[in-house]
């Protein structure tokens, strides 16, 4: 293989769209779905907590280790009603990640309290345990830590932070869908886990959310904050009097959906695996980048976003992140940003001081102007060989940059 980088008119790696015909489309439409979705439109029943809802709940539960989950219509809105569930509103302070989809820190702002944003861990990029302590005052009343790109949070200092401080404590696993920490599920290890079945997550019904829960008490407040009120434990308990609650109920089209796809997500997540472990070793010897690092040795990884941190002190002089970012391109391979800024830096959030609190925050502006670069997860659902030259096209750049 040619050592001359295609940017500077070298082959690359992978020919132009040849990684595209090598992993599959997104996302991917199962056959045995098909049929099942045709009968489910003839019948009529179409509607919220119908058949495959029924279905849906106690499995995927069991999927991620917990007694309950309750199906809604995205993930925004299960962190805002787990928030709901668990009694936070004006006046408390619901402690997030600086690193995050918006959503995270909107759902503490629906129901009327407000998010305090604090640093990450520079390896895992999940929410710094040491940042959360230092955070917190007599206002705190939850933190919501987020398995984010590839890596599960630190849960077993982030519980006994929230033991230590009777806070609540709400997974956001958007990203994280069959991860675990230590065998047991992500979802499964705070009070509730809220999950996202948005197109480009590794399960979809092209919208849809989730939470999960091990409480029934739990588990019946976010049904009734997301069901208009209504009980799923006891359908004969009248509507509860001063319960905030929504119309936020999804349809039986994308339960069935979900559900068809649970019967794949552990072969799914282990090539994803597979591949990304395929790629460490093909970039073992390069100082001048790190993959995502994982809280424990035994975390088993979702891979969202495989993500990738450059080392800035190995990299040669004069060689920006917009450089590689072209230079990998060049070879075949995707590769992007994430968000491109930290939460606090988005439109969304231009009111400092009344929409949120910001504690310091150096490692999440250093992580996403200067070091991160992810790859969708499709690109680690290929063939060993291809796993090998993904890690190819970034280990041929960065062997180019490095001092």
């Amino acid at each position: 293989m040619s050592n001359t980088l295609a940017i500077n008119g070298g082959k690359p790696v992978f020919a132009e769209n040849e990684l595209n015909s090598l992993t599959p489309s997104w996302p991917i439409a199962y056959p045995e779905t098909e049929q099942k979705l045709i009968e489910l439109y003839r019948s009529g029943k179409w509607g919220c907590y119908s058949k495959y809802e029924k279905e849906l709940m106690p499995a995927f539960a069991k999927f991620q280790d917990a007694e309950y989950s309750v199906w809604m219509s995205n993930g925004t809105t299960t962190l805002e009603c787990a928030l709901i569930a668990l009694g936070i509103g004006p006046g408390d302070e619901v402690i997030v990640p600086g690193v995050t989809w918006i959503a995270t820190a909107q759902a503490p702002l629906y129901v009327g309290a407000t998010p305090v944003i604090v640093d990450i861990d520079p390896n895992t990029l999940c929410i710094d345990p040491v940042k959360i302590e230092e955070a917190i005052t007599p206002r705190t009343k939850a933190i919501i830590p987020v398995h984010l790109f590839s890596s599960v949070a630190d849960m077993d200092k982030i519980n006994a932070i929230a033991k230590k401080h009777n806070l609540a404590v709400v997974e956001d696993c958007a990203h994280a869908h069959g991860a675990k920490q230590h065998g047991k599920g992500v979802g499964s290890l705070g009070d509730v886990g809220s999950f996202s079945f948005q197109l480009s997550k590794l399960m979809t019904a092209a919208e849809g959310g989730c939470c999960t829960t091990n409480n029934a008490k739990l588990a019946d407040d976010i049904f009734r904050a997301s069901h208009i009120g209504n009980s799923f434990l006891d359908p004969k308990v009248p509507l509860q009097e001063g319960l905030m609650c929504h119309q936020y109920r999804m349809t039986d089209f994308q339960s069935l959906i979900i559900l068809d796809q649970l019967a794949h997500q552990e072969e799914l997540r282990d090539r994803r695996e597979r591949s990304a472990q395929i790629v460490r070793d093909v970039l073992k010897d390069i100082p001048s980048v790190k993959m995502q690092a994982s809280s424990y040795a035994d975390d088993t990884r979702a891979y969202y976003f495989v993500t990738f941190l450059l080392q800035p002190e190995f990299v040669k002089e004069g060689v920006s992140r917009a450089d590689i970012y072209a230079a990998i391109r060049a070879e075949g391979l995707l590769i992007h940003e994430g968000w491109g800024c930290p939460l606090y830096k988005s439109p969304v959030w231009n009111i400092p001081g009344k929409m949120y609190i910001k504690k310091d925050t150096e490692v999440c502006e250093d992580v996403m102007y200067n070091r991160v670069m992810c790859c969708s997860n499709t690109t680690f659902l290929g063939t060993d060989d291809v796993a090998a030259r993904v890690g190819e096209c970034i280990a041929k750049v960065m062997r180019a940059y490095t001092k």
